[in-house]
């Protein structure tokens, strides 16, 4: 009877679980650019923008995925006409939330960067851009790394919420066939190890990465 049950189920899970890293990794990547571009607005006290920048980091920082999805998915239709998909909706909410986490990583790490080298780097005549490139971006990403990791791994996480718009993502389909077919210890297996399955993995690749990191930077 479990068999049967598992047999049933599986294709199900593989499917749902492909679609949350789908919408997880293009969200994270998204997260990472507008976070990177965020604080560099922020850090660098752009006309206007950094205000803006500072109000979005602190807007998405302290209001929950869930209120962020609900106004995407069911508020838009109804205040503006705007109909999003499921996946946009949680590939969007996702963004927008990340994007918040990154940019206070990436402003840890710009704040890390010696002032001195800022100073030099006007002194040899780089312009704002070449200062981006070639000082700051480097080795805000360098410091950041630990932290960054830890907002990926957080993200993925909240890939969970995604069932409160009733999509096709892996927590939804594993609560939808306990609801309707019964089974509820193996759905609940599955989704624990559908989950473990791509944050240990996760969580030991970005360990890799910040100690090459920190060994490129500091030779240990």
């Amino acid at each position: 009877m479990m068999t049967d049950a598992l047999q049933h189920v599986l294709p199900l899970v593989l499917s749902a679980l492909w679609v949350t890293l789908k919408i997880s990794a293009l969200g994270i990547v998204i997260a990472l650019a507008l976070g990177l571009v965020v604080s560099l607005v922020i850090f660098l006290r752009v006309p206007i923008l950094h205000a803006l920048g500072n109000g979005y980091v602190a807007f998405f920082r302290n209001t929950p995925l869930l209120l962020h999805l609900f106004f995407l998915y069911f508020g838009l239709p109804r205040a503006f006409g705007i109909l999003l998909s499921f996946e946009t909706t949680a590939l969007l909410g996702l963004s927008l939330l990340g994007g918040a986490y990154m940019a206070e990583a990436f402003k840890s790490g710009l704040s890390a960067i010696a002032p001195i080298q800022l100073d030099a780097a006007k002194a040899l005549g780089l312009n704002r851009w070449q200062l981006v490139r070639y000082v700051l971006v480097p080795q805000a990403l360098s410091y950041s790394v630990p932290a960054l990791g830890a907002n990926a791994i957080f993200l993925f996480k909240e890939t969970s919420v995604f069932t409160a718009i009733a999509g096709t993502d892996i927590t939804t389909v594993l609560i939808n066939q306990i609801s309707s077919v019964g089974h509820t210890d193996l759905n609940l297996t599955l989704l624990v190890l559908s989950y473990m399955g791509v944050i240990i993995p996760m969580a030991m690749l970005l360990h890799i990465i910040e100690k090459r990191v920190r060994h490129a930077e500091f030779g240990a």
